[in-house]
């Protein structure tokens, strides 16, 4: 019950902060809606798909998956603005969960991100996309899961480098590899063999993979099972260490 409670303190407080600024939800919805608008389009000849619709049924679930994973890694930079001004240092003399510290931040992220997908989601219905509501459902729980992750190791990596200029070139170093062997701006079906043997080691893959299944309707695809339990235990894994990094920090 108290682990509970100092979780959901720590949620209210964060998503306060970011209530008094809004502005940077649509400045993370920003560059994919500019990918929706302006790339998509290309895709119906690129795919050799029948309809501008199954264009946007490959596309959205990927835009959907690299929307989750660039906004929870960056989310470390607020995590160091907190370090210097004080507020984690304040955090040792509280009686609250070190566990809840993290939580409340992670689970502000995945609101925030779950936010933006639904509006990337409602411009894809303007170009005819169509996803039963149960499978939708799905596929936000597994970019849940994605975001509680990224957001997670974000925050975890912010307190062990303690600095900006570290973490930037540090995620920006991880996220390009992720981006190129997941599949999310194009699939890897025509990909030479060597790519699609490294891909298959990327765990983004597969929830991309998954996450297009149910966008296509496959709900009984092992796709879709397979993508949810990976991304179940990386951010399993995720939050275990990330909390393991602010105990030692707020001690």
């Amino acid at each position: 019950m108290k682990f509970a409670r100092d979780t959901w303190l720590i949620f209210q407080r964060q998503t306060q902060l970011l209530l008094r600024n809004p502005v940077w939800v649509f400045v993370g919805v920003f560059q994919p809606v500019m990918y929706l608008l302006l790339f998509a389009p290309l895709l119906k000849p690129a795919l050799n798909a029948p309809t501008q619709a199954a264009a946007y049924k490959i596309f959205v679930p990927g835009l959907l998956v690299l929307l989750a994973i660039f906004g929870g890694l960056f989310q470390g930079f607020g995590l160091i603005a907190e370090l210097r001004a004080g507020v984690i240092e304040r955090s040792r003399v509280t009686p609250i969960s070190r566990l809840a510290l993290l939580l409340g931040r992670s689970l502000r992220d995945v609101v925030s991100l779950m936010v933006q997908a639904v509006i990337i989601t409602l411009l894809a219905l303007i170009f005819d996309l169509r996803v039963f509501i149960g499978d939708l459902l799905l596929a936000y729980l597994m970019l849940a899961l994605i975001a509680l992750m990224t957001s997670a190791v974000s925050y975890g990596v912010a307190l062990k480098v303690k600095s900006e200029d570290a973490l930037a070139p540090l995620m920006n170093t991880v996220a390009q590899p992720v981006l190129l062997l997941s599949g999310i701006l194009l699939p890897l079906t025509f990909a030479p063999g060597w790519l699609q043997g490294i891909a298959n080691w990327n765990p983004f893959s597969w929830a991309v993979d998954g996450t297009r299944a149910l966008f296509a309707g496959d709900l009984g695809s092992d796709k879709v099972w397979q993508g949810l339990s990976i991304t179940a235990v990386l951010a399993a894994l995720g939050v275990y260490w990330a909390a393991r990094q602010f105990a030692r920090s707020v001690r």
